[in-house]
This record gives structure tokens, sequence and C-alpha cells, in this order.
């Protein structure tokens, strides 16, 4: 049932392999190595129909893959992974320890036979087997008691003899002023010992409840004087707005369309932005990452010693010294196993959650690292503590770094010389700023002296077009035409609300065409990723229309939802494309990183889970508001 297992070094040379078919399995398997291997990256890879699978042995460097078809549904993969893994270096460690290995014809065929068949023996075993419900006892709620839900002053109370316990509750201060006094509640059961000054306090505690009930009772009724026979309710009158309007005022109300007094714009540009925004993006700044360092490292007497009973779990310290402050005392050992890093492991995801990581995307890096380090032979000073944060500051901004080449300035110029425009789409969510940012990267192409055509194919929100026509005189108050030559830098294309927005797209690229425009940005509108009609009138957009970059513009502050969205727009755009190679989203524009302080999770939840790289990020609401992301500045605030 095994297309493919084959077992190669991390230099590639391959030291056996196994076909079950004649299918060149070189492609697969290369781009397992290229997306999933040298990403650091755990799971199941499927390409071509094939599902891919793969094990490291760090210690001797080796890597196991298998490849089935993606239809089976084989739950003795895993098992067999670790099974061939064990035996293989078992029989040829003397071989693979030496120093200057030349490895030769290695007979492994006998053995992966056994093993594959007790392999599929046992997965057959267990699909016989029926899932069992897992019981109460065993769940984390029935080890929660309602003592230990029970808040109370001064530390926990001691256990009544008998078993049962006594609630305390404080009485209110008597008006006298004296201190409160304390009591039982009536009524509940009272273990132990009765003495007479608890007897006492029931009974006052009794005559007190007594008289406050007795209280209620005597309540005196206001007299309501008689109303005069005159003196009548008046009805509820209609309320008349200033500017209610009616059918008539239509005309005047419909501001779809300029007027003369519209077209004189009151914005005073500033000057001092000017020509600041020339070139390429600028980095977000990075911090130093020195004095962290140090921080994190400098409180080693304040972790106390492992547990004595097993030598491999931490014991909690202090709540000062950074994340990785509880992972100083897992000393470095030959060979790294699980459970020596698992304390780490469990800290760091913890760690990660915290700084808005998604919870599976937290998950699968803490595996990635695990994977990475199990078995690697570390020396005696290393700490187990350096060697995680080290490995996973690699891994997580070789995530961030850019898989291809993002350059749009050189892209839009190569359009220019080819004689057609530069066509960029817009999508996303509500409320994310997708009309800001594009303002915002408008606002740096007109800088670099491209002229910029905006389609307003959010044809349902109301003001949008109006959005986008006041921003369309503010920058070309900024740029205005006599500075270039009497051409205008910035124009709209728009035809109203209600319209077809593919229609309206691929007309504002007609005309781009022909008046010599050089970019268009195509503004959509805002929808969920679970409104199955508005994602098949975005995925008909970009079929139509073919824009050379799709961006996904997602904002910093979501966590988990960042997933979804990313998944569900994707999965969107391949299903109803109806193409065999449909256009998915190029890139992200990450917006409102100013405000998440250092919370930066959303930046690798959602490269993570498409490849594909954060171009922009807005960090204010000026139009100069626009950095490219520094992958050393993010990971540098997530590790803090």
């Amino acid at each position: 049932m095994l297309d493919l297992f084959t077992i190669f070094t991390k230099g590639g040379i391959v030291l056996w392999c196994f076909r079950s078919t004649q299918q060149f399995f070189a492609p697969p398997v290369n781009a397992l190595i290229k997306s999933v291997i040298l990403q650091e990256r755990s799971g199941v890879y499927d390409h071509d129909g094939l599902s891919l699978q793969y094990k490291l042995d760090n210690e001797f460097e080796l890597v196991f893959v298998v490849a089935f078809q993606k239809i089976l549904q084989l739950a003795y993969v895993d098992k067999f992974l670790s099974d061939v893994h064990l035996e293989f270096r078992d029989k040829y460690k003397n071989e693979l320890a030496l120093d200057g290995r030349t490895y030769g014809q290695l007979d492994f065929s006998a053995d992966f036979q056994r093993i594959l068949e007790r392999a599929e023996k046992w997965g057959r075993q267990q699909a016989t087997i029926p899932k069992a419900m897992r019981s109460y006892e065993d769940s984390a709620k029935s080890k929660k008691t309602v003592a230990s839900m029970i808040e109370r002053r001064g530390g926990e109370e001691k256990q009544q003899p008998g078993g049962k316990k006594s609630v305390k509750i404080v009485e209110k201060k008597e008006e006298d002023g004296s201190a409160p006094r304390i009591g039982t509640v009536p009524g509940s059961p009272i273990a132990g010992s009765s003495g007479p000054e608890e007897s006492d306090l029931i009974r006052e505690n009794r005559k007190k409840f007594a008289e406050k009930m007795a209280g209620k009772g005597k309540k005196v009724e206001k007299q309501k004087s008689p109303k005069s026979p005159g003196q009548q309710k008046a009805g509820k009158q209609m309320r008349v707005w200033d500017l209610g309007g009616n059918t008539k005022d239509l005309p005047n109300l419909d501001r779809s369309k300029d007027r003369p007094e519209d077209v004189r714009s009151d914005f005073s540009p500033n000057d001092q932005i000017i020509g600041s925004m020339k070139g390429g993006i600028r980095d977000l700044d990075v911090e130093s990452d020195t004095d962290d360092d140090d921080d994190d490292y400098s409180e080693d007497e304040d972790v106390e010693e492992m547990e004595r009973d097993n030598g491999k779990k931490q014991s909690s310290g202090r709540g000062g010294g950074g994340m990785f402050s509880m992972f100083r005392g897992l000393v470095g050992s030959k060979n790294l196993s699980r459970d020596d890093m698992q304390p780490a492991l469990d800290k760091l995801r913890d760690h990660l959650i915290a700084k808005n990581v998604a919870t599976d995307i937290a998950q699968q890096l803490c595996e990635s690292v695990a994977v990475k380090l199990e078995g690697r032979v570390i020396g005696t000073f290393d700490t187990i503590a350096a060697t995680v944060k080290t490995t996973l500051t690699e891994a997580l901004v070789q995530i961030l770094s850019p898989k291809r080449r993002i350059d749009i300035l050189r892209d839009c110029l190569e359009a220019k010389r080819a004689g057609r425009p530069f066509v960029m789409s817009f999508c996303g969510v509500n409320g994310v700023g997708k009309s800001t940012n594009l303002a915002k990267i408008c606002f740096w192409l007109i800088e670099n002296n491209l002229s910029v055509l905006i389609a307003a194919c959010d044809t349902f929100r109301a003001g949008a077009v109006e959005q986008l026509r006041t921003h369309m005189r503010h920058l070309n108050a900024l740029h205005p035409p006599e500075r270039h030559g009497g051409r205008s830098m910035v124009q709209l294309y728009e035809k109203g609300y209600g319209k077809d927005a593919a229609g309206i797209a691929m007309e504002a690229i007609r005309h781009a065409h022909d008046s010599g425009i050089d970019v268009v940005l195509i503004d959509t509108a805002g929808r969920m990723q679970d409104n199955e009609p508005l994602m098949r009138a975005l995925a008909k957009l970009i079929k139509v229309n073919e824009p050379d970059l799709v961006l996904f513009v997602g904002e910093a502050l979501v966590g988990n939802e960042a997933v979804d969205q990313l998944v569900k727009f994707n999965q969107a755009l391949a299903d109803y494309s109806s193409s065999d190679r449909p256009h998915i989203i190029d890139g992200i524009v990450l917006t409102k990183f100013d405000t998440i302080d250092d919370k930066v999770g959303a930046a690798i939840s959602m490269t993570y889970i498409t490849g594909q790289p954060i171009v922009f990020v807005g960090t204010g609401q000026t139009y100069t508001d626009l950095k490219a992301l520094n992958a050393k500045a993010v990971v540098n605030a997530l590790m803090k």
C-alpha cells in the first residue's frame, strides 16, 4: 500500500529506497524538502495525489520519507516510521558513526518487509477496536472540587474533622463601627464541636434574620393625590425631524456625483511628507535584543533545582526573568530526548499563545522544534534553554523570510515597458483597513512617479466610493499635475453602487491601458470568509481580470481567526475559480500593527498558513505609515 519509502542523509545521499510502482518520485520528494523540511514544518504534505510524511534523525543526520496515495487512510504510518527509524539506526549505527563514512550497499529489504507486515497487522487490529468514550473520571473537570472553586479570605481553610467543610461568610459592619463578625451560614451543617460561643453567634444571627424579614411587611404606602378631572395625560406627539426630507429631496441628497462646490478641496497639503517615500519601503525599526538576552539569563540563581525523582521535569521558579527562566535548570546532556525538552516546549507553547499566535500554529512550531532537536548531541555546557531558544528563533526568522522575490516597483516598471498597467487587487474581511492602506500604497507609488488608477469595486458599503474620492483629492493635492507635466497622478474609476464588481474592474483596466496609466489598484468590498455568494463574486473578479498581485488585508489584532480567514479565502478562490491553476493569495498586508505592542503573533500565523510573504505593514493612519516587514524585529518582539 506504500508507494515509496526512502532513507537519505541531509547532504542528499540516498542510503536505501523502496518503490512499489514505476512512478518518478523525485518531484514530490523535492517539494517535500523545499516546502516542509527546510521550512521546519510538520504533519502530512500533499503533492499531486500523494501524501508524504517524514522523520528526522538528528544524531546521524538522516531523513526517512514515506509516500502513499492521498485517498488512502493509513493509521499505522506514524508508528511504522518510528519502527523503521529505530531498526535502521540500530542495525547500521557503526557504519553511520564513522567520520569518513563511505556508504556501500545497505541490505535492509528483509527488515523493511517484516516491519511493514507487523505495522499493517497492528493497523488492522486497531481498526477493529471500537473507540471508547472518555469517562468523566478521565477528564480534567473531574479533578476539580467545589472546595477548590471557593475563594476564601486569608488563604486556604483547614478541613474540618469528618470530611465536611463549613463555608465562612463575612457579615457587614455594625452601625456602631465595631469589627465585622464571622459566622456560618444559617442552616448549613456544622462539623466538629460547637461551643457556647458558636451557639450564641448562631442565635444572634437567627434573631437578626427574623427582624429583617418582619420589617419587610411594614412598608408604608404613599398616598397618591387624586387627579383633577381636567388634568388628563397628553398623548405622545409625533417628532418632526429638521432634516427629515422626502422623495423630492432625493436629488439634493445624492452625493455619488461631484458638484461644483465639492470639487474644491479644503485639504491643505503637508509639504513635509512629500518625497519621504521615494524608493523602497522602509523596514520596521529593529530593537536591540542584547539587553533582553542579558535579562533572560541573568537570574539563574532564581530557578529551583529539578525534581529528584525523575531528573527530567523542571520545578517552578520565581515569576520574573523572562519566558526562558524556567528552562535554565535543564542542563544539556549528551543526546536530547523529547522528555528532556517537554517542560521547555510546554512553556514555549504557552508563551507563543500569549503573544497572539494561533493555538494550532504554536503547537506545530513546538513540534517542529522538538523534531529538529530530538537526538541532537549538545555540548556539556550548553543548556536546553539556549538550544531551544536559538532553534525557535531560527525557525521563526525563516518562516517570516520571503520565499520569492517581492519587488513591486520593479514589476510595475516592467509592466510599463511592456505597455500594460500593473494590476493589484485587495481583499479581506470587513473593517480591516483595505481602502486606507490602498491609499497609503497609492501615495508610495506616486512618490516614485507612477500614475495610479483606483477602481472603486466596493459597490456595497455606503460611503466607499466617497472615501476613495476623498483620498484621490488629497493625493492629487500632495502631487498636483503641475509637478508632473500636467499629468494627473491619481484617478478614480467608479460606476456607483449596486453594479457588478468584476465588470467595473475590467472596464477600469481597459481604461488604464488606453490612457497609459501605470498601476491599477482594485478596491473590493469586505466580506466574511463564510459568506459563499460574496466569496464566489470575489473569485469571479480575480478569475476574469487576472490581476498581477492579489493581496489579503488582515489586521494584526486577530489570533486564531487569522488562520480561519486565510484558509477559507484561499480555499474559496481555488474552489470557485473553475480553473486548473487558480490564482490564490500572493501576499499579505498586515494592518493596525501599531496597536498590538509586542503581541505580533498574527504575522507568524498568517505567514505559516499561506507560505506567502507579508508585503506591507500598516503602522498608523497617515500616508507615510507604511513599512516593510523586518523578520528580525518581529521575532525579537515575539521572544520578549
